[in-house]
């Protein structure tokens, strides 16, 4: 082999070796460039022009942006005291559907007897809108925060059980034949091949369960009237009363919770699935 294609090939071996670095250093910088954000900056002005022409127009349909500004840095403490709130609902139901989601689809990836039997009734739950549900709970659980709990992880359970289920399925059978062939256990194939495989459905299945969580705890202040408490709550209590700025300054604290806890989600995702360039996504 010549000089320069030895040459040549340590050059292609660097290059191979660098390319990751250069496209992760790029991936974190990328956003600077404008083409990225320019779009969703021109976008959000255009709506924020046409929301300020409608809120002069017609006061008595929106608020001006900077009425509803005022109202946040007014009373910043009801605000928050409201997001604390909300965002406990959306923890303690959410968090309770996401785990019992997950142990439910692993039952029905190892039997599936299970699935037959109980999947059913789970899609039955699933179509009654859960505003009829809401008043029910209410009546059996009382007025405190445990109907809101029930209703937000019931918005939050499907998508989790559905794509973990997914996902725990979505096995290579080439390696399910290699893990067979070295006799491991049903525990050993869950624990290094069904469990590590079904983390980017989980994670697509959180994606879509997430900002459903906000909506239902939204609704179940709505419905499951009680503790005036919450931002739902402040929605409806504020729209009654005909204080547009207030309502709308709430829409957007429910906006910033969602905003918040898909930045968080995608973070967490970074982190847990670094060995995975797939991205699923939601069924």
């Amino acid at each position: 082999m010549s000089a320069e294609s030895t040459e040549m090939t340590a050059t292609r071996t660097m290059a191979a070796q660098t390319a990751p670095r250069r496209r992760s250093g790029a991936s974190r910088t990328a956003w600077m460039h404008p083409r990225v954000w320019a779009p969703t900056a021109i976008v959000f002005v255009i709506v924020g022009l046409l929301w300020q022409l409608v809120a002069l127009t017609n006061p008595y349909v929106l608020p001006t942006l900077g009425e509803v500004i005022a109202s946040l840095l007014e009373e910043p403490g009801m605000y928050w005291l409201n997001f604390l709130i909300t965002l406990q609902e959306v923890a303690v139901g959410a968090g309770s559907a996401i785990v019992l989601g997950f142990l439910i689809a692993v039952i029905m990836s190892e039997f599936e007897i299970v699935e037959r039997a109980v999947m059913p009734l789970i899609v039955l739950v699933m179509v009654t809108p859960v505003i009829a549900i809401a008043p029910a709970l209410v009546v059996a659980f009382g007025f405190g925060m445990l109907p809101k709990y029930i209703i937000t992880g019931i918005v939050v359970f499907f998508p989790v059980l559905v794509n973990s289920l997914a996902g725990l399925r979505d096995v290579d059978p080439r390696a399910l034949d290699v893990f067979k062939t070295l006799s491991a256990s049903r525990w050993e194939i869950f624990r290094d091949l069904r469990f590590p495989g079904s983390m980017p459905y989980f994670f697509a299945g959180l994606r879509i369960s997430l900002p459903l969580a906000v909506v239902g705890a939204a609704v179940a202040e709505f419905v499951a009237a009680g503790t005036a408490a919450g931002l739902g709550s402040l929605v409806t209590t504020s729209a009654a009363q005909a204080n547009l700025a207030v309502t709308w300054a709430a829409i957007f604290m429910l906006c910033l919770m969602g905003i918040l806890l898909i930045m968080l989600l995608a973070a967490v995702r970074r982190r847990v699935l670094w060995w995975s360039e797939k991205d699923v996504s939601a069924r």
